[in-house]
């Protein structure tokens, strides 16, 4: 069986603890790999690697930071297949979407390939007499992220990319159920001449995350995952002093009005709800039918959900995947389950779906749920699976109540022709990311990624300007040369003037 070892000071270490996890295949249901759970001594090794390679990294010269981030780039680029390869076989996403997902990622690696015009500090010169002023940015030093099962590349390349780019050194932890990735991305960094010690990547479970939350030579932490998570780690690091960034979790709304083309509605809530098997911070996961619009909104988006092809995700021909584990997908169908006793209606239950000759895979089918209260678990919780919740709202106010009255606001959207409506709900809505008729709002690389109320803890998002400020910190310089016909005590307070 396949073993994944951990990435530390440049090599593949094995891990020393004797404990392991295992990695399945979602397709099969086969544990096809085990990974080594670090322990809280080798997660001192990774953070010991990071500090020692911190004191030339950080000194070195941004020329020599972006030229091998340029040589990252085009090695990601000429690996992309076999990296969605190990996507799909570890999280089960079909490989266009895998794609798609490294695609992604590789948007922030170019982002810190011109980290040198996102650096440039600011001058002002005679602020006094002889007396300039200059504000510079400078890297924090050891830097941590801990990544989810969702997106096993793309997140991890949101945060070391750009942290290194600023000269910090970083340890990764990614998730221990689809690990391969994140060392392949650390071998093709060493290949690209990133020195030893400045990417390291430990693997594991809460010792490991834990130990990088107190260790007193981490200065911050980037975090994407479940809300619970993410104020565990808020909490936790920043008790320690840490600078702090935690995506939670995410329940995103679709507003639909009576204006809006229904069939281009239709064809986003099913490619926003169930695209890769709803397993998205950003899927849409509740779609509000304002007026008189829902009854024919939910036959078209059933008549499409119908019609979308679930398989292994090497089948070329798949459209949706398996979910990361049966555990999972045992919760996710809970939820539908009891879906009518709490008052909504059971449009498509995919609860018993199976395929066949992978009988043992952790599938299950597009469900669609209508007239979901809001006091409905399957509204109330974030499912991270293919369910979808229609909601009806009477007018564009009270569909705009409701979202804003949910305790998340990662993303949301907008389906309307009416550019009135459409602007005041960019501005009424109380959500980090907006789409206009644009169901999964991510923002590109240069724009930064976040959202607001339980969807982060920590006051930046990530990549774009926020991603840089948090990845550095400022200092200002205060200059004066003075005349050498100057001088004489003076004991009064300083002035400008």
């Amino acid at each position: 069986m396949k073993t994944v070892h951990h990435w530390i000071d440049g090599k593949s270490v094995e891990g020393t603890s004797g404990e392991f996890g295992p990695v399945t295949d979602p397709a099969t249901g086969a544990v096809t790999t085990r990974v080594a759970f670090a322990s809280a001594e080798e997660v001192d090794a990774a953070v010991a690697a990071a500090k020692a390679a911190y004191a030339t990294w950080g000194g070195s010269s941004l020329a020599a930071r972006t030229a091998v981030l340029f040589r990252y780039r085009a090695l990601l680029d000429a690996h992309r297949d076999e990296l969605a390869a190990l996507i799909t076989a570890e999280h089960g996403k079909v490989h266009s979407d895998a794609l798609g997902e490294v695609a992604r990622g590789l948007e922030i690696v170019e982002l810190a390939c011109g980290i040198t015009t996102q650096l440039k500090g600011e001058l002002s010169t005679e602020v006094s007499g002889r007396v300039d002023v200059a504000s510079i940015r400078q890297p924090l030093g050891v830097v941590a992220g801990i990544t989810p099962f969702n997106f096993p590349a793309m997140v991890p390349m949101w945060m070391f990319p750009l942290a290194v780019a600023c000269g910090n050194t970083f340890v990764l932890k990614p998730s221990e159920k689809d690990p391969s990735p994140a060392i392949r991305l650390a071998e093709l960094a060493a290949e690209a001449g990133l020195p030893d010690g400045v990417l390291n990547v430990v693997n594991g479970d809460r010792t490991a995350v834990d130990r990088l939350l107190e260790h007193p030579d981490v200065a911050a932490v980037s975090f994407v995952g479940s809300t619970p998570i993410a104020r565990h780690i808020h909490t936790t690091a920043s008790a320690h002093g840490k600078r702090v960034q935690a995506l939670g979790g995410a329940k995103n709304h679709m507003l639909v009005l009576p204006d809006a083309d229904l069939d281009a509605a239709a064809d986003a809530a099913v490619s926003a709800a169930y695209g890769s098997a709803g397993e998205r911070c950003m899927a849409i996961s509740a779609v509000v039918a304002v007026g008189d619009t829902g009854d024919e909104l939910v036959a078209k988006i059933r008549e499409r959900a119908e019609k979308i092809k679930i398989g292994p995700g090497d089948d070329p021909t798949s459209e949706m995947g398996p979910l990361i584990t049966r555990a999972h997908r045992d919760k996710v169908a809970s939820y539908v389950h009891g879906a009518a006793a709490q008052g909504a209606e059971v449009v498509l239950d995919g609860t018993g779906f199976t395929v066949e000759g992978y009988e043992d895979g952790h599938w299950i089918g597009l469900s669609l749920l209508d007239k979901v209260p809001t006091s409905a678990d399957a509204y109330r919780e974030e499912i991270f699976g293919p369910v979808l919740c229609v909601l009806r709202a009477e007018t564009y106010e009270e569909g705009v109540a409701l979202i804003n009255a949910s305790p998340w606001g990662n993303g949301t959207a907008i389906f309307t022709r009416d550019g009135g409506a459409a602007r005041r709900f960019q501005l009424e809505v109380e959500a980090g990311m907006v789409g206009v008729n644009v169901p999964i709002p991510v923002p590109v690389g240069y724009h930064s990624f976040g959202g607001w109320k339980h969807s982060l803890f920590g006051d930046h998002h990530v990549y774009g300007n926020d991603g840089v400020h948090f990845y550095t910190r400022g200092k200002v310089v205060t200059t004066r040369w003075p005349d050498p016909q100057d001088g004489g005590v003076d004991l009064g307070f300083p002035s400008h003037r």
